[in-house]
């Protein structure tokens, strides 16, 4: 063998290996990207278990607000369905109705001492709220997942394996950030 062929093939071999870098990098936060909404939707599930618990705890009490516990059960059932479809921006949409929803049930709750007191709704009222913030923090890791599989995709010289091997973007999970601020629940029942 001569020297040339030597090199020209130690050459080849180091491109193959930074190829195979490459496309195992773009696996990897192909994978992240799921992993991470797979930990919001757990913490979606969750809630999504505790939210006709807290409707009916409050209808024992709220009698005259049936219009919110509907808003809240059917942003509820919203939430599911984009979740079971796999709807990002669905999702997102839904979520900001929910979080909208759970916003006015608990300013409501305001005007019930008894069910402020009552402790079953102070307990799902921990948990909800716990489950909110655990789904935000959640939400930033997953967006800075897809984030970063976005960009990855797009740089050179990775867009050539992503277009080789069809990696595609992800969505956002984007909540509005008016509704965001609407479910503080901390601080709408410490106002009281």
């Amino acid at each position: 063998m001569s020297i040339g062929t030597i090199i020209f093939l130690a050459v080849l071999a180091i491109a193959i290996l930074y190829c195979i870098t490459l496309y195992n990098g773009l696996v990897s936060l192909k994978h992240a990207v799921g992993k991470h909404l797979a930990n919001i939707d757990v913490l979606l599930k969750q809630r999504h278990d505790e939210l006709p618990k807290l409707v009916e705890t409050c209808k024992q009490y709220m009698q005259y607000e049936q219009e919110t516990l509907e808003q809240v059960i059917s942003a509820r059932n919203q939430v599911a369905s984009a979740q079971a479809n796999g709807d990002i921006v669905g999702l997102g949409t839904a979520e900001t109705s929910l979080r909208k929803g759970l916003g006015q049930l608990f300013a409501l709750a305001e005007n019930y001492p008894e069910l402020k007191a009552n402790d079953t709704f102070k307990h799902l009222q921990q948990r909800i709220s716990g489950l909110e913030n655990a789904i935000a923090d959640r939400r930033e890791v997953y967006n800075e997942a897809v984030n970063n599989n976005n960009v990855r995709i797009e740089q050179f010289p990775d867009v050539l394996i992503a277009k080789a091997f069809t990696f595609s973007g992800f969505e956002l999970l984007e909540f509005s950030e008016e509704e965001v601020r609407d479910v503080d629940v901390k601080s709408l029942f410490n106002a009281g």
